[in-house]
């Protein structure tokens, strides 16, 4: 309907040799209504999907799984073809083995010709585990190379995705979703496809020879169940051990995620989404060389049982012509040996395993479907330094699904080279404002201009390469110290690295410690104090140079002595700049050009130090009170 309506406005347009006229919203022709309608009607599903938790089936999902083997698909055929010689190789062996049987048993056959005859199902159980062996390998390699496209998609919409989508949930669970969840839907896209393949197969041939012969059942012989677990005994360690390097990777890849949810803004403000994409890609294709050890020692498990099993099976052979057995006896022996236990055994699981993966999936799939709250425009240019003036016109904004504003009628204007300080109490939306210029979220109402232009016309990665930031809590990686100051300037030199670490006054304390510039400082910066580690993140923004320079409470939270030096390194990274800072210790702002108070998400107060202090409202509130806390300090 929707194309016969496109081709038949399509075929007016030509004939009046004209476009249609712009109409009222109500007149619009009927192809436009249409898509409109049909864009409207994707939209509400979206958004009822979103907004109530809803998840899809766990067929949608599971078809989503099978797509992501899609571009392995070659090796998808040949772990089927596989699968298909062990099921044929399976019914052939028990269909040689009643051919064999009248033979085995005349006595006008000789002992050595008997014994030939009962050597010949070797070859045919060398092929079923040939083909069991590849046909598990190649199954569980498209397995688990899609779970890994899986894992870096996932991990890739994560780390570009509005800090809103992280306040709204617990790191804890997104990293289990991207970790732990996409471990388990190995499951749902390997063991599924391959016992698919096998086990359908290998049951239909054992129960049509079942039924071909109409054969009696016999008690099962555990004579070789202690020559069986030699292989699984040796392999079990070998397992053992792959699966522990397995989970020591998985821990690793894990490190990396947390901090990179953990340190998103500082990923995004120095334009690190590639250089975390490929760090948590080489972590990733660790993981899976480990889990592909394991299959492989597994996998070698079960053809050597089975050969082992035949083997006896042959050995039984002979000795049942001594022995007398009669030939029904031993071939209810044989079915029962081979049975069709295994294949209805794993077959039954499947529903449950499926269930099981494709709630997992739908976890992962919530991230890598998770719309990217911030994306560049069509349009969008580069800002090009130098930066000559920030204006704030109108501006408005509120979380999604909350009506209350956190800031409302927001007017500023800062000019190269000034410094603008914004104090405010808890909640009253100072970070808010200032996340807003990098655009960790964009304006809800009004615009934020740099050089006159709406910064939503530049592109992000130029606009945060304008930017540096520094924050309260700083954020480092389980790296040495010269990475983590270089972190943002892909290739600095050594030189580059040691001089913005001596204008922050972090030198000193860095010679000291054991490798010094090449000492890895734990999670987080562990291994360093606050006042240390607030003066490697200084370094890093000097090293990358900005224009504009973001300050969130930086010097908070910090003693004298590290307040002192850290000060001393911002008066550095400062000069010259264009600063936004946040004002914990209004002493710290005194010599600012402008300073605004906050209040309920409006400013209500604006000017200098001196101008606000003699004016007697909530900045000089908050400054006596700020005065008598030190004063009270001071004589404790």
């Amino acid at each position: 309907m929707l194309k016969a309506c496109l081709l038949l406005e399509t075929f007016r347009m030509c004939a009046t040799g004209r476009q249609s006229p712009r109409r009222h919203p109500g007149a619009l022709p009927l192809w436009r209504r249409i898509l409109t309608l049909k864009h409207a009607e994707r939209s509400a599903f979206l958004q009822r999907r979103l907004g109530s938790g809803n998840v899809p089936s766990s067929a949608q999902v599971y078809r989503r799984l099978i797509l992501l083997s899609r571009p392995y698909w070659t090796r998808l055929l040949v772990g089927t073809i596989f699968g298909i010689l062990f099921a044929g190789s399976t019914t052939g062996l028990l269909v040689a083995l009643k051919g064999t049987l009248a033979r085995i048993f005349d006595p006008q056959v000789p002992l050595a010709a008997a014994m030939l005859i009962a050597g010949a199902l070797v070859p045919l159980a060398v092929l079923r585990g040939v083909g069991y062996y590849f046909s598990v390998y190649f199954v569980n390699w498209v397995g688990n190379r899609a779970v890994m496209d899986l894992r870096n998609r996932a991990f890739e919409s994560l780390v570009q995705l509005s800090p809103a989508y992280l306040m709204r949930r617990k790191s804890g669970d997104i990293i289990s979703r991207v970790a732990s969840d996409t471990t388990q839907i190995e499951s749902a896209v390997s063991t599924v496809l391959g016992d698919l393949v096998r086990q359908p197969l290998a049951a239909a041939g054992m129960v049509g020879f079942l039924v071909w012969l109409d054969v009696r059942l016999a008690l099962i012989s555990l004579l070789l169940f202690p020559v069986c677990l030699v292989p699984v005994l040796l392999f079990g360690r070998r397992v053992k051990r792959f699966a522990r390097e397995g989970r020591e990777q998985m821990g690793e890849l894990v490190s990396v995620l947390q901090e990179a949810v953990l340190g998103l803004r500082v990923v995004q403000a120095f334009n690190m989404e590639p250089y975390e994409m490929e760090r948590f890609r080489r972590r990733s294709r660790q993981v899976f060389s480990r889990v592909m050890r394991v299959i492989r020692a597994r996998a070698a498990v079960e053809p050597l049982i089975v050969t082992i099993s035949v083997v006896g099976l042959a050995a039984a052979l002979v000795y049942s012509r001594w022995s007398g057995m009669s030939a029904d006896e031993f071939f209810a022996f044989a079915l029962a040996l081979v049975g069709l236990y295994e294949p209805v055994k794993k077959l039954s699981t499947l529903h449950l395993v499926i269930q099981r993966s494709t709630a997992a999936a739908a976890r992962v799939f919530e991230i890598v479907d998770a719309p990217v709250g911030v994306t560049d425009r069509p349009d969008a240019v580069n800002l090009v330094p130098p930066v000559e003036i920030i204006r704030y016109r109108g501006v408005a904004f509120r979380y999604e699904r909350e009506e209350e504003a956190v800031l409302q009628g927001i007017d500023l204007e800062v000019r190269s080279g000034q410094c603008l300080a914004i104090v405010g109490s808890s909640g009253s939306g100072k970070t808010t404002l200032v996340n807003l210029l990098p655009r960790f979220f964009d304006v809800t109402e009004g615009r934020i201009e740099i050089n006159g232009r709406d910064i939503r016309e530049y592109t992000l990665r130029s606009l945060r390469d304008c930017i540096g930031i520094v924050t309260q809590e700083t954020v480092l990686f389980n790296d040495t110290v010269a990475n983590n100051i270089a972190y943002g300037k892909a290739g600095a030199s050594r030189e580059e690295v040691v001089e913005a670490a001596r204008r922050a006054h972090a030198h000193e304390f860095i010679s000291r410690l054991p490798q010094g510039y090449d000492t890895v400082i734990g999670d987080r910066g562990v291994r360093l104090s606050g006042g240390e580690a607030q003066r490697i993140a200084i370094a890093r923004a000097i090293l990358k140079n900005p224009p504009i320079l973001i300050l969130d409470e930086a010097t908070s939270a910090l003693d004298s002595e590290s307040e002192r030096l850290v000060q001393q390194a911002l008066d550095e990274l400062m000069a010259k700049r264009t600063v936004l800072a946040i004002a914990h210790r209004l002493s710290t702002i005194a010599h600012a050009d402008q300073i605004v108070v906050l209040d309920g998400g409006r400013i209500v107060e604006r000017g200098t130090h001196d101008e606000l202090l003699r004016r007697g409202g909530l900045y000089r509130y908050f400054y006596e009170l700020q005065f008598q806390r030190n004063t009270a300090d001071r004589n404790d």
